[in-house]
């Protein structure tokens, strides 16, 4: 209904100021009355315009410079593979196909269960009938043979294990007391071991089937809230199945809905000119079990248009809720209980007003919840960044004080080089008693030289003959005077 930012720019620059007297002529009825309605100009949509808008297309690489034929038809087949894109498109959390798998294995399940627990109630049945009327379930009674095994083994010791399989003390010593008075054969060990290996694979098919439903009730209430609200999980999902799609199921109108899985007998009614069904799939709910036998043709009618109203409610809502379900409920008890005991209903504009309200707050609530996650989800995304940043400086910082310490000791030998080149430069002493030259008096710093206490030892001695002649020198000069 609101007209496109960017083909409202469009037309103010392309429009004359002038334009009250302009009138376009547009495709579409509709975009025609959005352009009246945003801009105040008159549109026309007609026959001619039909075909002036066909001709332009024909010849739009024509009419525009730099516009080829193959470049055009190209655009076409984008836009065309774009649209088909958006139309495809579809939300991971709402497949309708995982339901129509889940359920048609559930099926197949029930049936090869079935099959299987009577196999192995026929084949241990020979060691031990009596077990056959005292547990009646298939699974049940599978997990019981497994057990036991051999009867002739079971004693008071084994007691609390049944009780935990059967959850009854009294039917676990009924199982005790048959298996001392029991008519079965002996059977032997070979074939024990045979029955126990099928039954385990039947408990397992049992224990699969009850994760599977499960599986199946989460993606019901994913997929299709209110109808699963409505008529149950395991009915809706056979709903679905059968049209092959939760779309096509919303494009149904109640009257086929009602009918829906009953195909044969309608058109055998049809063909003998017979009374026409009453009800197909939707029979397995608990509201046509609870009406009267007059009652249940009017109830089934109620209860498919109510099925149809919830599928579209799933199908074309954004954000899919059970509320839509829960009230459609709440009507078809309250229109069983009109048929039962003459107590009028609610309007059902006063139920659906409850539920638009309802719906509303419960829809808030989902996107804020939403909001908050993405928040979490950035706010994760972002750490998880930094620290992918940090830790590529982290080696960047090594390497450059790597480097740093690498051209540090690279200086240091450079100038113990330079030292060792200085000091092999410099003149050694000869040994041929040629004087050392003189070095150049440095001041403030004196030289520590080395000498060796042999030649320390002889210094002393030349000092001490100088000392004597010089005595000896001195006496002379004495006695002369």
């Amino acid at each position: 209904g609101v007209l496109h930012e960017d083909l409202r720019l469009l037309l103010d620059t392309a429009l004359p100021p002038k334009r009250k007297k302009v009138v376009l002529g547009v495709g579409d009825a509709k975009m025609g009355a959005a352009v009246l309605e945003e801009l105040g100009v008159q549109c026309q949509t007609g026959g001619v315009v039909a075909e002036l808008m066909r001709g332009i297309r024909l010849h739009f690489p024509a009419l525009v410079r730099g516009l080829t034929a193959q470049s055009a038809a190209k655009a076409q087949l984008g836009l065309g593979h774009s649209y088909s894109r958006a139309k495809v498109k579809f939300n991971v959390h709402r497949v309708d196909n995982m339901i129509i798998q889940s359920i048609s294995l559930l099926d197949q399940l029930d049936k090869d269960i079935n099959t299987f627990s009577m196999r192995v109630r026929e084949w241990y049945g020979y060691h031990f009938p009596e077990l056959i009327k005292i547990v009646p379930e298939n699974s049940m009674y599978c997990r019981v043979a497994k057990f036991i095994g051999n009867r002739r083994e079971l004693s008071e010791e084994s007691l609390e294990g049944l009780e935990e399989i059967v959850m009854d003390s009294a039917k676990a010593q009924a199982i005790l007391e048959a298996s001392r008075s029991s008519m079965g054969m002996d059977i032997s060990p070979l074939d024990l071991i045979n029955i126990e290996s099928f039954s385990r694979r039947v408990i397992s098919l049992s224990d699969y089937r009850k994760g599977l439903q499960e599986y199946l009730r989460s993606k019901m209430s994913q997929v299709a809230p209110s109808l699963s609200a409505l008529i149950g999980e395991v009915v809706g999902a056979r709903l679905i199945s059968h049209a092959g799609s939760l779309t096509n199921l919303a494009k149904y109108p109640a009257s086929t809905v009602q009918i829906l899985g009953a195909e044969k007998a309608l058109f055998r009614a049809l063909k003998t000119r017979g009374n026409t069904p009453k009800y197909g799939l939707i029979f397995h709910s608990t509201f046509i079990g609870r009406a009267a036998a007059k009652n249940k043709g009017r109830i089934s009618r109620y209860l498919a248009n109510k099925c149809t109203i919830a599928s579209r409610i799933d199908c074309f809502s954004e954000v899919p809720t059970s509320v839509f379900g829960d009230k459609l409920r709440e009507q078809v008890e309250e229109r069983l209980a009109f048929y039962e005991t003459g107590e009028p209903p609610r309007k059902n504009l006063e139920v659906m007003k409850e539920a638009v309200v309802e719906a509303s707050e419960v829809v808030a609530e989902v996107k804020r919840r939403q909001e908050k996650k993405e928040k979490k989800r950035k706010k994760r995304e972002k750490r998880r960044l930094e620290a992918l940043a940090a830790a590529a400086e982290e080696p960047a910082e090594n390497s450059v004080m790597e480097t740093e310490e690498e051209e540090e000791e690279e200086e240091k030998k450079k100038k113990k080089k330079k030292q060792q080149e200085e000091s092999e430069a410099e003149p050694e002493p000869e040994e041929n008693g040629v004087e050392e030259e003189e070095e150049e008096p440095q001041p403030k710093k004196k030289r520590k030289v080395m000498v060796e206490p042999e030649q320390q030892e002889e210094e002393e001695e030349e000092k001490k003959k100088k000392k004597k002649k010089k005595k000896k020198a001195a006496a002379r000069d004495s006695e002369e005077d």
